[in-house]
């Protein structure tokens, strides 16, 4: 019996293994660009693509004047990939919406709004799931840009338009991905699922005097932000930074920069969003989230509702920690805006740093409860700038260090690492037990778009990054393709964060060396594979 019971496992296991080879064996490769293929985005018959098929973008000099919609279904083992191959010099290939023609085949709506629309489609018409789309340079998609349709007709982008337009689907993934010059950069709508942005550069979007267009514009049932780049808004954009009304919100290990708000945590209209229960938990850590000179709102993090049904406003806990806040604005800065008393931020372990003098620095606009516990202030903060109007609380639960630096190892590059000297070192509290393991501090940012693990020690420090006292360095690695793929024809490793004469060596499993770098002069190496 025992006998059979063991046969059967094995060949359950076997076909198993069969099926994935099978899945694997009938996936198609679409190989799109000069000599490929497929000359064409558009001749990819996107109406047709299957779970485990991938588009493969090469890289052109000039750009893809194309756009389209994905609305086919991939598996969690075999995910529908749009994958851009990079040229010689890393360029990535570029997607422009300025002119751009869709494939005639397919039938869609809101072609307006998006350059690449996942899912809202009449043909194909199935709802998209675990879709990724990674290495790809898209833009211009807003006024006064025009497309043609899947008509063959004219027609033009609206203030609104995205470079990605998620109308619905779920478990979809924008990796390593430039998004820029558009109405709002990325876009989704409250009818998609499990959305991860990571290693992205957005920036340069909005429309000229309207606040109502933003880097990032998100309400989905569940989405993670990391490692990305959130540059400046369009000049005279007046939009926020990144603006989410999503359940279950995580963003951590970014770099943004510019915006009337760097965050605005808001409310949804939808109830399948506002009733869910991650709704009332939104996780902000290990972030730098920069104020520059006299832009935009002076709050850095508004978090509650602006919609004025307050029912609906998010009504929990902001946990906020491991941050580094930087205003170099003149006049007052507010750290945040809870738009309610029944909003709540637990906040520790945060550097807040203002290059006016302390007083000009504020924790909270007019409401809500803040429990702080071992930040960095610069001395003179204060509670408020609202005088009697303020009737929120903050509640000071110990460990609050003030100075008139953190000790910054440099502040004229942008290296907000700690400095030998810094206050800051050893002095961060341990984490809330509900939070852990699944948010711990584990990483890092890396300028840009990178991230390397956060070195340990004994004690946590304040900020966004930990002081590493030497020894073992830690330098980050990044594979690419991860996992290498055959049919890519370029792979490749990227040693990061290296010092000048560094000496990389690498061995093969049996111990022979492939490969000698010889002294490193730049920061970064690669080695071709």
């Amino acid at each position: 019996m025992v006998i059979k019971e063991c046969e059967l496992i094995i060949s359950f296991i076997f076909i198993m293994i069969l099926l994935n080879i099978s899945n694997k064996i009938f996936a198609m490769n679409y190989e799109v660009g000069p000599g490929m293929s497929y000359e064409n985005i558009g001749d990819v018959p996107w109406e047709s693509i299957n779970a485990g098929d991938s588009v493969l973008i090469n890289y052109r000099l000039e750009p893809y004047r194309e756009k389209w919609v994905i609305a086919r279904t991939g598996t969690e083992l075999a995910n529908i990939v749009i994958y851009g191959i990079p040229g010689s010099e890393g360029e990535l290939p570029i997607i422009d919406g300025q002119n751009a023609t869709t494939r005639e085949e397919l039938n869609y709506w809101s072609e307006e709004r998006g350059i690449i629309n996942i899912g809202g489609s009449n043909y194909p018409s199935q709802i998209p799931n675990y879709i990724v789309i990674e290495n790809l340079d898209i833009k211009d998609a807003r006024p006064p840009y025009s497309f043609t349709n899947d008509q063959g007709q004219v027609g033009n982008y609206s203030n609104n338009a995205s470079s990605i337009y998620v109308i619905e689907g779920d478990h979809i993934t924008v990796r390593n991905c430039i998004i820029h010059d558009c109405g709002n950069g990325f876009f989704v709508s409250h009818n998609a699922s499990n959305v991860l942005v990571e290693g992205c550069y957005i920036y340069d979007n909005g429309i000229e005097g309207s606040g109502y267009q933003h880097n990032n514009y998100t309400e989905a049932k569940g989405i993670i932000f990391q490692y990305n780049y959130f540059g400046p808004l369009r000049v005279d954009c007046n939009g926020n930074n990144l603006k989410d009304r999503s359940c279950g919100t995580v963003i951590r290990y970014n770099w943004i920069e510019g915006g009337n708000r760097q965050l605005d945590l808001v409310d949804s209209d939808y109830s399948e969003i506002y009733n869910d229960t991650s709704y009332r938990k939104t996780f902000v850590y290990g972030n730098i989230l920069i104020e520059q000179s006299n832009e935009g709102n002076s709050q850095i993090c508004h978090y509650g509702g602006d919609g004025g049904n307050i029912s609906q406003y998010r009504k929990g806990t902001l946990y906020f920690y491991n941050n580094t806040i930087i205003s170099k604005r003149s006049g007052y800065t507010t750290l945040l805006r809870l738009s309610t008393n029944d909003e709540y931020c637990d906040a520790r372990n945060n550097v807040v740093y203002v290059t006016e003098n302390g007083n000009n620095l504020a924790l909270l606009d007019a409401h809500g409860t803040i429990n702080i516990r071992n930040n960095w202030f610069k001395s003179g903060w204060t509670n408020s700038h609202q005088g009697g109007s303020f009737d929120g609380n903050v509640i000071d639960s110990g460990g609050i260090v003030t100075g008139d630096s953190p000790g910054f190892e440099n502040w004229g590059a942008e290296n907000y690492h700690l400095g030998d000297s810094s206050s800051c070192i050893d002095m961060g509290s341990v984490l809330p037990y509900e939070i852990i393991p699944e948010y711990n501090v584990n990483y890092q940012y890396i300028k840009h778009c990178q991230y390397e693990n956060r070195p340990l020690d004994n004690s946590i420090d304040i900020g966004a990054y930990e002081y590493d006292i030497g020894g073992i360095v830690n330098k980050s690695v990044y594979i690419y393709p991860n996992p290498c793929r055959v049919y890519t024809g370029q792979r490749f490793i990227t040693f990061n964060n290296l010092s000048s004469n560094d000496i990389i060596r690498i061995y093969n499993i049996s111990g022979k060396l492939v490969h000698n770098s010889g002294n490193i002069i730049n920061n970064n190496y690669r080695w071709s594979v």
